[in-house]
């Protein structure tokens, strides 16, 4: 068994955050779980503190004002104990076996960097679900929403964290410049053999505009589609030379390392 961290961003999370809390709680995988409350008005912290008591698994981090779930998740790994980072919306839930098979894949892969769990996505309007193509993009979403990630820690801050431009605030796709940097750089391998990870429906969520426009139910505004991926771009160029910078000292690193004198009697 992999031990995970698992970061949570909560905002107004308070009718929803329990139901997470609890599906990380029932798993053994779930060594940390730390609830990032970014700038809530409602009960959250309360919440939290009750899950606290409960167990030490639990634990909270304030951020001084609303920033965004980028914000909250990039802040919460920065404070994760492990060595993989699970992340966790608060009106989500993991499935059962959902951090068993994650852990279960990186004990016989030390080279992958990240896995994804298929999500379902539940209670969605009738006209989305019963659509021809939903469970074509469906799929495509699993290989981005941040409930579906699993990754380890050293490679998510390599490639800088979830992106925090305001334009993501905005129109979201934070999650989808995230995915396009993984995928492009790593792969994004995800198990679709079985749901793992519940998606809830609510008024206002993010995953209906994208199953709305990418059904044709909904014609985005040009503006927004020409900053989402400028911004996307953007993000993906700076990771990637990131992630050079990186493999060119490793690689410079080593003649050094071999170089020095062995003292070894």
């Amino acid at each position: 068994m992999t031990p995970l961290s698992i970061i949570i961003p909560c905002y107004n999370g308070a009718a929803t955050l329990a139901r997470a809390l609890q599906s990380c709680l029932i798993r053994p995988e779930a060594a940390q779980i730390i609830v990032v409350d970014d700038g809530s008005t409602d009960a959250s912290i309360d919440v939290v503190a009750h899950h606290g008591r409960l167990d030490p698994r639990v634990g909270l981090l304030q951020m001084p004002y609303n920033g965004g779930p980028a914000r909250a998740r990039n802040w919460g790994a920065m404070h994760a104990a492990h060595g993989l980072l699970a992340f966790l919306d608060a009106d989500d839930e993991y499935l059962p076996g959902a951090l068993a098979a994650a852990s279960a894949f990186f004990a016989p892969n030390p080279n992958e960097v990240s896995v994804r769990l298929d999500v379902d996505y539940t209670d969605f309007p009738d006209d989305l679900i019963h659509h021809d193509d939903f469970d074509k993009h469906a799929a495509t979403l699993s290989n981005t929403v941040p409930s579906s990630l699993i990754i380890r820690r050293a490679v998510y801050a390599a490639l800088g964290g979830f992106p925090m431009d305001d334009a993501f605030r905005r129109i979201g796709g934070e999650d989808g410049a995230f995915s396009w940097a993984l995928r492009d750089i790593f792969g994004n391998r995800r198990l679709d053999d079985v749901k793992r990870v519940r998606m809830h429906y609510h008024p206002g969520i993010h995953a209906e505009r994208y199953f709305r426009i990418a059904l044709g139910l909904q014609t985005p505004d040009p503006a927004d589609v020409a900053d989402a991926f400028r911004f996307s771009r953007q993000f993906l160029d700076t990771a990637r030379a990131g992630i050079e910078q990186l493999r060119a000292a490793s690689f410079a690193a080593e003649p050094a390392a071999s170089a020095l004198p062995n003292h070894t009697a």
